[in-house]
C-alpha cells in the first residue's frame, strides 16, 4: 500500500476517535452520528486504499501488457519480413519461369514452323514430280501412236 503523508496524517487523526468508539461500542454504549461519521470516514478510507491498491495491480497489469504487445508487434515485424522475402522468392521463380515457358513456346513454334515447312516442301515437290510425270506421259502418249 502506498500511503501518502496526507494519508498518514488523516488515520492519526481519527485513530484516537475510533479507539474511544470501539471502546464505548464494546461496554455496550450507543453511539452518536459523529461517532457513525467517523466510523464511515474510516470505512471509506479503508475502501478508497483497497481501490488504489487495485488500480496500481491494474497500471503493473496494463504494463505488463504493453510490453507483450509490443513483443507481439516485433514478432509480427519479423513475419513480414519473412513474408516479404517469400513475395521476393515467388515473383523471381515466377519471372524465371514465365521466362521458361516462353522459351519452350518459342521453342514449340519453332519446330511446328520447321515441321510444316518440311512438310510443304515435301508436298510441292511431290507435285511438281507428278505433274512433270503426267505431262511426260501427255507427251508420251501424243508421240506414241505417231511412232506405231
Amino acid at each position: 500500500m502506498n500511503k501518502t503523508n496526507v494519508d498518514e496524517m488523516l488515520l492519526q487523526m481519527i485513530e484516537p476517535k475510533l479507539r474511544e468508539i470501539q471502546e464505548r461500542f464494546s461496554r455496550g454504549e450507543g453511539l452518536g452520528s459523529d461517532d457513525i461519521n467517523t466510523l464511515l470516514l474510516k470505512s471509506q478510507f479503508n475502501h478508497i486504499n483497497h481501490l488504489d491498491e487495485k488500480l496500481n495491480e491494474v497500471t503493473a497489469d496494463v504494463g505488463s501488457l504493453k510490453g507483450e504487445f509490443n513483443g507481439l508487434k516485433g514478432e509480427f515485424k519479423l513475419l513480414e519480413k519473412r513474408f516479404d522475402n517469400l513475395e521476393t522468392r515467388v515473383d523471381a521463380r515466377l519471372s524465371t519461369f514465365e521466362a521458361n515457358m516462353k522459351a519452350f513456346e518459342s521453342n514449340i513454334e519453332f519446330k511446328i514452323q520447321k515441321a510444316i515447312n518440311s512438310n510443304m516442301r515435301w508436298s510441292i515437290g511431290l507435285i511438281a514430280l507428278l505433274v512433270t510425270i503426267l505431262k511426260l506421259i501427255d507427251v508420251l502418249a501424243d508421240k506414241l501412236p505417231n511412232l506405231f
